[in-house]
């Protein structure tokens, strides 16, 4: 799948992050959340770790280590989710804010997943890995 993305703004999850990660700065200026500022800050940064772990994982160019960012990418969106049931809980949010949040932050999570999925399954190794592989390739058919 990374053969098909020529830059991590083109990855649908990170799209839909950047979506997120506006909603949630816009939410947090709210009266409401400017007396929360640790619960703020922490659903700023972990909602911004999602989105920077898929850029950080792709620019490594390999496979294996995108995997291991998207995972980390992963954990960040159930740490964001867990946060929005924080703000939840002490009326810093709406339901319909927090279903909003939620389910975005859930699909973005689901999206990531296949992702994982796709990659473990691909037999391309990374872009790094291109001229590796177009080497052992013509030198099989030698």
């Amino acid at each position: 799948m990374m053969a098909k993305f020529k830059k991590f703004e083109e990855i649908e999850a990170w799209k839909k992050t950047r979506t997120l990660c506006r909603h949630i700065y816009k939410e947090s200026n709210e009266a409401s959340f400017q007396k929360e500022y640790t619960l703020m800050n922490q659903l700023k940064r972990s909602s911004g770790s999602i989105m920077d772990n898929i850029a950080e994982g792709f620019e490594r160019g390999g496979n294996k280590e995108f995997i291991h960012f998207l995972f980390i990418s992963k954990g960040s969106a159930a740490e964001t989710k867990s946060q929005l049931y924080r703000a939840l809980d002490q009326n810093l949010l709406t339901n319909e804010r927090f279903n909003s949040l939620y389910d975005l932050a859930n699909e973005i999570s689901y999206m990531i997943g296949k992702l994982i999925h796709y990659l473990k399954e691909s037999d391309f190794k990374g872009i790094k890995f291109k001229t590796t592989q177009n080497t052992e390739h013509k030198t099989q058919n030698l």
